[in-house]
């Protein structure tokens, strides 16, 4: 055992005395009411009416979470929901122990516990379209280079609350500044990679923040978004090395082994950012 690690322990998150409020989900929140701010400095200068901003929160929140759920059930998780498609859409699972709410045997409540950024890379995207051409009447890129600024701060968040979970954690470290994931039953130091991701998403997000006010790159409509995409994906691929496999892959029958699904997925995230970044486009039309 290291003897610097830290031993990782903490609460689930505040204890109400009747509910307890997850410390991941205090992330979300923080995300979005952090990001909702910013935004709203964002729509004032580029004089879009503020109303609009509240279509945009829901456009994101319901695509971010139908998104990274559909894309843990069919990117990591499709051969054991092919069984049990109900649990897909409901935050309950089969259990020959319990019931639900006292009343129905056979069930548990869970809430849902499986998600995905990858999923959400394609979801979000897919709404935003929608509200890009029905509410702003502006080109699909345009929300796109500014909404990448806040999905980068919402990583951040993202990834302290895994760190708070004790999930997503790395591979077994001899480093003295490795971290003890008590609370999953661990017993050796680990790398905490929700912490290498969150920092890294953070200081993208400072990056293209001063793109955004300091620079005419925003001039550039999708500079910014490919811009988000090829440092995000490209960290990701790199950090998963050092994770702990999130499902378990099939040795040598995996086709592109020795890589893992997200740094499978993560490659033509990458190559749209390059392209976006690269191609010749329009300045924005006002």
């Amino acid at each position: 055992m290291s003897f610097l690690a830290i031993e990782w322990n903490p609460s689930i998150g505040i204890d109400l005395g009747f509910f307890v409020v997850r410390w991941y989900s205090l992330m979300f929140v923080a995300a979005f009411l952090l990001g909702l701010r910013l935004m709203k400095k964002i729509y004032i200068d580029d004089k879009t009416p503020l109303e609009k901003l509240d279509v945009l929160f829901m456009y994101v929140f319901i695509s971010m979470l139908i998104g990274m759920r559909l894309g843990d059930v069919f990117f990591y998780s499709w051969d054991y929901y092919q069984n049990h498609l109900l649990e897909i859409f409901l935050p309950i699972k089969e259990s020959a122990n319990d019931s639900l709410f006292g009343i129905i045997k056979g069930w548990k409540f869970t809430g849902f516990t499986g998600f995905a950024s990858h999923g959400a890379a394609i979801g979000i995207p897919i709404a935003m379209y929608f509200y890009a051409k029905k509410h702003l009447k502006k080109p699909w890129l345009f929300i796109l280079d500014r909404l990448a600024i806040m999905v980068a701060l919402a990583g951040f968040f993202i990834r302290l609350g895994n760190f708070f979970n004790s999930e997503i954690y790395g591979k077994e470290t001899g480093s003295n500044f490795g971290v003890i994931f008590k609370a999953a039953g661990e017993t050796t130091a680990r790398h905490p990679t929700q912490l290498y991701e969150a920092f890294s998403y953070l200081a993208l997000f400072f990056v293209m923040w001063h793109l955004f006010w300091k620079t005419k790159r925003r001039e550039q409509i999708g500079y910014l978004f490919g811009l988000f995409m090829v440092v995000l994906w490209s960290l990701r691929f790199v950090i998963e090395f050092l994770k702990e496999p999130q499902v378990q892959q099939r040795g040598e029958e995996w086709l592109f082994s020795p890589l893992n699904t997200g740094q499978v997925l993560s490659i033509p995230l990458v190559l749209i950012g390059v392209w976006l970044m690269l191609r010749k486009s329009k300045k924005e039309v006002q």
